[in-house]
């Protein structure tokens, strides 16, 4: 296994899997904080502290591996090219702060990449398991497999009535965060994505975008989260985002058949619209390629395109991103050449699909 793997293999191999109601909810995700008791806190640690917490997770993956984890790769951020930091960022294997760690951060990635354990981000270890589909149980299950296996060999940060102490309060408690990604074109399209978010929020929830705070929910996929992470247990807080997310499932199958019924003609004409702006384009902002990807996905899902694979959107949202395109061209572009190259690429994929379907 290598780095090269990591990179040039756009669509993860969890992603290819199918899951419950992956229609609508591409993925499941469960992120758990955690610290050394020994060493301050990320934010403000010394270099020699830093060096130390990475030192203790490589000894620790080399005399004492884990069965959940596999095969793995254990990455140094500053030894990683920019673009190399870019394309696992936008493959979500790490984080936009830890892409942005000029020293001292690490990233330990399971071969089938369903495990990423960032080292030094905002906390000393960020545990994260991935799951297509709505699988929020079973990522926590995996995630407590891999916390369980550190805290074997580290004594953790924790506070009897606190709970997990954490570099930013918001994380204090379980430190845990849940999360989905859900593609709601037809609440988005019906108007009532405007009202349901407010709600959402009011429930201690958030809503973001597809690579999380402060990023906008490019082609109606949204990343919905807890914000609370004191005071309830780590299966109270799933339960509780499994119950919105059913909710949200619901709404958005209803606000599907609505738009079936009352605008299917419009509806078709709009799916093919924008597969034939795929099919043709020889310039493609991403706004406007992830807008696409989102009909076609839409129309896929609605049995109005037969001939392509359901993991279109997945795959291109990931493939069309700045950093997979700089990849694959061998270096830098200017944005103008990132556009033609986005649109180059998404014709040839989709001819591609089409021939083997």
């Amino acid at each position: 296994m290598s780095l090269e793997r990591f990179i040039n293999q756009a669509i993860s191999p969890w992603m290819s899997a199918d899951g419950p109601d992956s229609d609508i909810v591409m993925s499941s995700r469960i992120r758990l904080a955690r610290n050394f008791n020994e060493y301050t806190f990320p934010t403000v640690f010394t270099i020699e502290e830093a060096n130390g917490v990475i030192s203790s997770m490589e000894e620790m993956t080399r005399q004492n591996p884990l069965k959940e984890l596999g095969q793995y790769e254990f990455l140094k951020i500053n030894e990683l090219q920019p673009l190399q930091k870019r394309v696992l960022m936008e493959k979500h294997l790490i984080s936009p702060r830890l892409m942005e760690q000029a020293i001292n951060g690490a990233c330990i990635l399971s071969e089938n990449e369903e495990i990423s354990i960032m080292v030094n981000e905002e906390d000393h270890i960020r545990i994260q398991c991935l799951y297509p589909g709505l699988q929020l149980t079973e990522a926590l299950t995996n995630a407590n497999a891999v916390d369980d296996w550190i805290e074997e060999n580290v004594n953790y940060a924790f506070d009897e009535q606190y709970g997990y102490l954490t570099s930013c309060p918001t994380n204090v408690g379980t430190g845990l965060r849940a999360s989905v990604m859900m593609h709601l074109p037809g609440l988005v399209l019906t108007q009532q994505i405007n009202r349901i978010i407010p709600a959402i929020n009011q429930l201690g929830l958030v809503v973001r975008g597809i690579y999380g705070e402060g990023s906008e929910a490019l082609g109606n996929i949204f990343q919905i989260s807890n914000q609370i992470t004191l005071g309830k247990s780590e299966s109270e807080i799933v339960e509780d985002l499994k119950g919105v997310v059913k909710q949200l499932i619901s709404q958005e199958r209803s606000a599907r058949d609505a738009l079936a019924r009352t605008l299917n003609i419009e509806l078709e004409d709009r799916v093919f619209r924008s597969l034939g702006v795929l099919e043709n384009s020889r310039i493609l902002e991403s706004k406007e390629a992830a807008k696409c990807l989102s009909d076609v996905r839409l129309g896929i899902d609605m049995g109005l395109i037969t001939n392509i694979p359901k993991t279109i959107l997945n795959e291109l949202m990931i493939l069309t991103q700045p950093g997979f395109l700089q990849q694959y061209a061998g270096g830098p572009l200017r944005p103008n050449e990132r556009d033609i190259r986005r649109a180059a690429l998404i014709r040839e994929k989709i001819k591609l699909d089409t021939m083997n379907s």
